[in-house]
């Protein structure tokens, strides 16, 4: 049960990072208090809706209203102190992060308790993890950061592949959860502190 906390409050605070990115980014847009809110609901929420939709069962949003308050506290927290919160970025980069390797796993989990083979259970994991973003940047017509940045959707399918090999070994499903957790974790933090990303496509 502390673990089952623990776990929620780390995910409440990954959906409230989440919430504030996609605020910000809407406020560097000029967007008006709702258009900001739809920013970040699509951040907080959308990876997680189109997951659910693809498993053929109900948005999780639609049952626990928890993520869409959560996402009105982070557009009064932009409101009211927004000016103050560029040197908290660091922060809200840690608390993205620990977000992200948390959603993954759980579209991995609910992928694989919905009876879907491990590839999908990753493929969910890293929708769960990451489009939510790209939602928000097609909102705010801008390039999808998922394209072009540090390595963030690829640290999502590092983390599940290696959820998969451990659970090929037999490793319980609580440590193989602990250890994608870490890595999914890991290679986001390296990727942006050394400017990690994928090879560039070129036209020939």
């Amino acid at each position: 049960m502390e673990q089952n906390l623990i776990i929620a409050f780390i995910e409440l605070l990954g959906t409230f990072a989440f919430a504030i990115s996609g605020i910000r980014h809407a406020a560097a847009k000029h967007f008006d208090w709702f258009g900001g809110y739809v920013c970040g609901v699509a951040v907080a929420i959308g990876g997680g809706t189109i997951r659910d939709v693809m498993l053929g069962t109900t948005p999780f949003w639609m049952t626990n209203p928890i993520y869409l308050i959560c996402t009105a506290v982070a557009l009064v927290t932009v409101v009211l102190f927004g000016k103050w919160m560029e040197p908290l970025k660091n922060a809200w980069f840690v608390f993205d992060t620990l977000g992200l390797a948390l959603f993954t796993i759980a579209g991995i989990q609910k992928s694989l308790a919905f009876g879907q083979p491990f590839w999908v259970a990753i493929i969910m994991g890293c929708i769960t993890g990451s489009a939510g973003g790209v939602i928000r940047d097609v909102l705010l017509n801008n390039e999808p950061v998922i394209f072009h940045k540090e390595i963030y959707a690829m640290a999502c399918v590092i983390g599940g592949l290696a959820y998969w090999g451990l659970a090929e070994l037999g490793v319980p499903a609580e440590i193989s959860a602990g250890m994608s957790f870490a890595v999914t974790c890991l290679i986001r933090f390296l990727a942006v502190r050394y400017h990690l990303s994928l090879p560039v496509l070129k036209e020939k």
